[in-house]
């Protein structure tokens, strides 16, 4: 009996870190927003990824490769993870600007971004991480990786606006 009552703790430690709900509900927002930038890249036509909305603007691919190099530095700051791209401009390589690499490289990083927030200890939430002048929680940051992707994918909006295409639907849930 104190087998089995030793296993039920164990297995109800694990449970309660699986099944956390600020981590639970961060997932399914970058899940969501994952689905929402990639049918913005999927709306815009590929040759309109250079289309900026005033000539000092970063271009539509410009945009999106900013954006996932935002997502793969605040959510490494909030995870731990080490950032793949760490000191490379994703957003000035030219070889990069197609529909089909900004797709690839958006998707990556919400993975990475995903991957690193399950892999999240809740109890690290409110340690605090200091990049350049910045000191934030673990936590913060990754809030902040969503206000980032949040932010450039609504100039995105603006840009398919110009381009004559209405952007696809915001999905709250």
């Amino acid at each position: 009996m104190k087998h089995l009552c030793l296993i039920f703790i164990c297995l109800s430690g694990f449970l309660v870190k699986a099944q956390n709900p600020t981590i639970d509900n961060l997932v399914a927002d970058f899940e969501r927003g994952k689905s929402l930038s990639l049918a913005y890249v999927d709306a815009m036509p590929e040759d309109q990824f250079g289309f900026k909305a005033t000539p000092e603007t970063m271009s539509f691919a410009e945009q999106m490769l900013h954006t996932s190099m935002g997502t793969f530095g605040l959510s490494s700051n909030a995870s731990g993870t080490e950032n793949p791209y760490a000191g490379k401009n994703l957003a000035v390589d030219e070889n990069l600007h197609s529909k089909a690499e900004v797709k690839r490289i958006l998707t990556e990083s919400f993975d990475f971004a995903i991957a690193g927030l399950k892999s999240m200890d809740p109890a690290q939430f409110e340690e605090i991480v200091e990049r350049g002048p910045f000191k934030v929680s673990r936590l913060g940051w990754m809030h902040k990786a969503k206000e980032h992707i949040d932010h450039h994918r609504g100039q995105t909006a603006v840009y398919l606006r110009l381009a004559g295409i209405t952007p696809p639907q915001y999905q709250l849930f």
